[in-house]
């Protein structure tokens, strides 16, 4: 689907960055102690609750970005409204090129691209993502792993992602880096953490125990696993 264009006072994207919930192909890391389909059902339920974070933040079209193709499967997480757009090209790379090329291009004025293993972010940590490139270029929020859970720019920066540790523990640094090499003034959000690891899952049922309401899809998932003695 086309991106839709900005309308009156909502010129400002909130692209949500998606994989197909199949089995085998979404979390491959927590096969240690998961099996596919456990993977497979968390990833839909942190992709629910992300699209649920991010239609709260006021002012701003929701997105989701995908590979070609598996739109039909990733809509078993998405709401009404949500604009579902298909990357141009293959990899985490040509999503968020994607992402900032198809945006800004239909006319949005700040973009920010938001990973869906994050639920438990704040809606002020993304609304302070768009207002930081009131006077940055680039904002970013930092993962404990050396990685990032959100980008933003107002602008397209060619080669920006193009760095080759992309999606490794060195993610951050090689962007900022690459970032100073194109002259990009950069500023960073509160830090978070994603879900990779089985440790991470076991960190996000403790945080969600506590506070289920925050990622309410994600919580119940969690909460059944910890019943039965799934969690590591």
């Amino acid at each position: 689907m086309a991106v839709p264009p900005p309308t009156e006072g909502v010129d400002r994207a909130l692209v949500v960055m998606a994989k197909a919930p199949r089995p085998g192909n979404v979390k491959t890391r927590l096969a240690a102690a998961f099996s596919p389909a456990e993977a497979a059902a968390l990833s839909i339920a942190l992709l629910t609750d992300t699209i649920r974070l991010a239609i709260t933040v006021p002012g701003v079209r929701v997105g989701l970005m995908c590979q070609r193709g598996e739109t039909p499967l990733v809509q078993l997480a998405v709401r009404d409204g949500v604009a579902i757009v298909e990357q141009l090209g293959g990899g985490l790379a040509a999503a968020l090129a994607s992402t900032f090329e198809q945006f800004l291009s239909a006319g949005y004025r700040r973009v920010v691209a938001f990973n869906s293993d994050s639920p438990q972010v704040s809606g002020d940590a993304l609304r302070d993502a768009f207002a930081a490139l009131e006077t940055a270029d680039l904002t970013v929020g930092p993962t404990d792993d050396g990685g990032y859970y959100l980008v933003g720019a107002k602008a397209v920066h060619a080669g920006l992602f193009e760095a080759p540790r992309l999606g490794t523990s060195g993610a951050l640094d090689a962007l900022t880096e690459r970032a100073t090499e194109l002259g990009l003034r950069v500023a960073r959000c509160a830090p978070a953490f994603d879900v990779d690891l089985p440790a991470d899952v076991t960190r996000l049922a403790r945080e969600l125990e506590a506070s289920p309401e925050r990622a309410p899809a994600t919580a119940a998932l969690l909460a059944g696993w910890r019943r039965t003695r799934r969690l590591p």
